[in-house]
């Protein structure tokens, strides 16, 4: 089933996800439900909270990046089959060189800011199997995992730019609030919610 995304202005965006276990209510469900809306607004990574739950739940698929002609054929590669469900994460280190990429979110449409990362990160994590792995990622999917990893800590993109850039999109953030957007996917408003 395709779920709204909540859009920027939502208290739920702030809030900093709570662990889950196995017993957590519908995780199967959830999860198909994630997949299928991350797939149906052609995002690459969807986080609990875009879709209301304050959980430390995020899915990613970085298959659209694959076919980026800028991108290494290695780098195409790994983006290629990379498809992850990430329960409970922890980032435990970021290294490297901190690097620039555009980067937009379904919850902020028609928004998009250079946004400084490094490059490597090691993240503590269970898939389904709630089997706790540690793993080292690099390139644009380590970025994914930032960005969506983020979401779960009560971060978003927008908090990573320069308050002049910030100042620049405070005008669209505000119309993102009100409900005054228009995408071809389902979407919640913060202001829609005030008016009931």
């Amino acid at each position: 089933m395709i779920l709204p995304i909540v859009g920027y202005g939502d208290p739920v965006l702030r809030k900093v996800g709570e662990a889950i276990t196995p017993e957590y209510p519908n995780l199967k469900e959830i999860l198909a439900n994630m997949y299928e809306t991350m797939y149906n607004a052609y995002g690459v990574g969807l986080a609990a909270p875009q879709v209301g739950m304050a959980i430390r739940l995020f899915v990613i698929d970085t298959n659209p990046f694959s076919d980026d002609e800028d991108l290494s054929a290695e780098e195409q590669n790994k983006l290629k089959g990379f498809k992850k469900t990430f329960i409970n994460a922890k980032i435990v280190k970021e290294e490297g060189e901190e690097w620039s990429f555009n980067e937009g979110c379904l919850s902020i449409p028609d928004v998009r800011e250079d946004v400084y990362r490094k490059p490597t990160v090691t993240i503590e994590y269970c898939e389904e199997d709630f089997i706790m792995k540690t793993e080292v990622f690099d390139g644009l999917i380590a970025r994914v995992i930032q960005h969506e990893y983020d979401h779960i800590e009560g971060v978003l993109f927008t908090d990573k730019i320069s308050s002049l850039k910030k100042r620049l999109i405070q005008k669209k953030l505000k119309n993102i609030t009100e409900g005054k957007t228009f995408q071809d996917y389902k979407m919640k408003f913060a202001a829609a919610k005030k008016g009931r």
